[in-house]
C-alpha cells in the first residue's frame, strides 16, 4: 500500500524529517479504529519490559501518561496488585473506551481509575504526585513540545521513582515506514494504517531524545532500542540534590 496518497507532496518528500501530528485522537472513529487493534505484542512487552526494568517494584501507586484505552494501565494494575494506577488521557473519545474497558475488568475495577489531562498544562495534573512510578507509551511523538513528558514526569514522580517511556522511532525513510506499517498493520483498516504512518514520522530518534533530556535535567535516564519501531527510556528519578543540570546553551 502506498501511504503517499494520505500526505501532501512536501510532507512525503521531507519525511526523513520529523511530521508533527495531531496531540489528541479524539475522533471517535479513530479512538476506536485504535481501541479495536491488536497491541497485544507492545502492550506486553511494555508490561515486560518495566518488570525487566525495576526487579522486585512494589511501589503503592502509578501513572500511565497517555493512557489511551487504558490497556496497559490494566496490565500494570494485574502485574502489581498492591498498587493503585491511574490512567491520563487528554483525548475524550479514549477516555471512554478506557472506562467502558476497566468495567470489564471487575477484579481490577477498584484500584484503576482515568482521568482528562493535558500534558503540558501543570492545573491538569496537580495533586496526583508524588507517586512510585510514572509509565507512558506512545505519548511522546504526539506532542508539540516533548519536553511536557519530561517535565511532567519530574513534577509526578518522587525520588527513586521508576520511570519508563516507551514510542516508536522514526525511520530513515518513508519507503522503510511504509514497510513497517505493512508488515504490523496490513489487516488493520484504512485510518489506522493513515494514523500509524502518520505516528511513525511523527517519531523521535534517539540522539533527539537524549537531546530532550539533557535540556529536561534528566540526562541520567537510559535509552534502548528494543524493536524494529521501538525504543524505551528509564531509569529511577533522582532527587533534587543528585540531579545535574543542564543549560540550553551547554546541550548545544
Amino acid at each position: 500500500m502506498n501511504l503517499r496518497k494520505f500526505f501532501p507532496h512536501n510532507k512525503v518528500r521531507e519525511a526523513v524529517n520529523r511530521v508533527p501530528e495531531e496531540e489528541l485522537m479524539d475522533l471517535p472513529r479513530n479512538a476506536q479504529a485504535y481501541a479495536n487493534a491488536d497491541f497485544s505484542e507492545p502492550n506486553s512487552k511494555f508490561a515486560a519490559l518495566f518488570a525487566e526494568k525495576f526487579p522486585g517494584f512494589n511501589g503503592q501507586n502509578v501513572i500511565d501518561l497517555g493512557c489511551g484505552p487504558a490497556d496497559i494501565t490494566l496490565r500494570l494494575a494485574s502485574q502489581y496488585p498492591q498498587a493503585r494506577v491511574i490512567g491520563v488521557d487528554g483525548a475524550d473519545a479514549m477516555l471512554e473506551i478506557a472506562r467502558q474497558n476497566i468495567l470489564r475488568h471487575a477484579s481490577l475495577a477498584k484500584r484503576v481509575d482515568v482521568r482528562k489531562g493535558h500534558i503540558g498544562r501543570e492545573k491538569d495534573l496537580a495533586g496526583l504526585g508524588p507517586l512510585c512510578a510514572v509509565a507512558s507509551n506512545s505519548l511522546l511523538h504526539h506532542l508539540r513540545d516533548p519536553l511536557d513528558l519530561w517535565r511532567a514526569a519530574r513534577t509526578l514522580a518522587a525520588p527513586g521513582a521508576a520511570v519508563l517511556v516507551m514510542d516508536l522511532i522514526r525511520p530513515q525513510s518513508v519507503s522503510e515506514a511504509e514497510q513497517i506499517v505493512a508488515t504490523y498493520a496490513c489487516n488493520e483498516p484504512e485510518v489506522l494504517r493513515s494514523d500509524f504512518f502518520n505516528s511513525l514520522l511523527a517519531a523521535y530518534r534517539p540522539p533527539e531524545i537524549r537531546e530532550q533530556l539533557v535540556l529536561a535535567g534528566m540526562e541520567w535516564l537510559r535509552i534502548e532500542t528494543v524493536s524494529d519501531r521501538h525504543l524505551i527510556v528509564y531509569g529511577s528519578m533522582r532527587s533534587a540534590g543528585q540531579e545535574v543540570i543542564t543549560t540550553p546553551q551547554e546541550a548545544r
